[in-house]
């Protein structure tokens, strides 16, 4: 239809087009920045029998769907392994979501890793998605598994069982595909031995 106007509508397209080809182009750039920075071999520093043996178990979990526990003294680059496998695997390009389990609350842990609805409790004043949804499709990174509360590890055993979620407040499930990397300093086969990890 011809009109006054059509230039310039004619020109801003265009002009939007190649901002838009511009922009996937840098983001595709980005990626591969953030693919080869997180590239274990890049990460994970030496060449020891141990370290290789870290390297070929890396490379399984890439090419798998599995969830990974990584155990390790505090410092010894847990987070750096769990970046390598997210980065490096076929989710490469959807979100990767890390959750300090210590750092959080008891009585907020629930909120944040599932979500909630409007008025679900006294302050929830809108409705917030939780870090299992923010991280659908790509990988949440649960460090310091160990410090979780049994009762939370009940409800995370189900939402790893069933691949879904309910926001607080909610009767809804929410389908997820997620993949779980948790990492935690603490002997988790003694953990279970004792009753303090499920």
């Amino acid at each position: 239809v011809k009109s006054k106007d059509i230039r310039e509508r004619l020109l801003n397209t265009v002009s939007n087009i190649r901002k838009g080809n511009r922009l996937k182009r840098e983001i595709l750039s980005l990626q591969k920045e953030v693919k080869k920075k997180y590239s274990y071999e890049n990460t994970i520093v030496g060449k020891s029998p141990a370290t290789i043996k870290i390297y070929d178990l890396i490379d399984k979990a890439t090419r798998t769907n599995i969830s990974v526990a990584i155990t390790g003294e505090t410092g010894t680059g847990k987070e750096l392994v769990a970046k390598a496998i997210h980065y490096n695997s076929p989710r490469a390009r959807k979100p990767f979501v890390t959750v300090n389990m210590g750092a959080i609350p008891p009585d907020l842990i629930e909120s944040e890793l599932f979500g909630h609805e409007k008025g679900a409790f006294t302050d929830a004043r809108e409705r917030r998605i939780g870090k299992f949804e923010e991280a659908n499709e790509g990988t949440i990174f649960l460090d310091e598994i160990g410090e979780m509360d049994l009762h939370l590890q009940t409800k995370l055993l189900r939402v790893l069982q069933e691949k879904e979620v309910t926001r607080i407040g909610s009767n809804k499930s929410i389908k997820l595909d997620v993949r779980v990397v948790a990492a935690t300093n603490r002997n988790l086969i003694q953990e279970v031995k004792e009753g303090r990890f499920r």
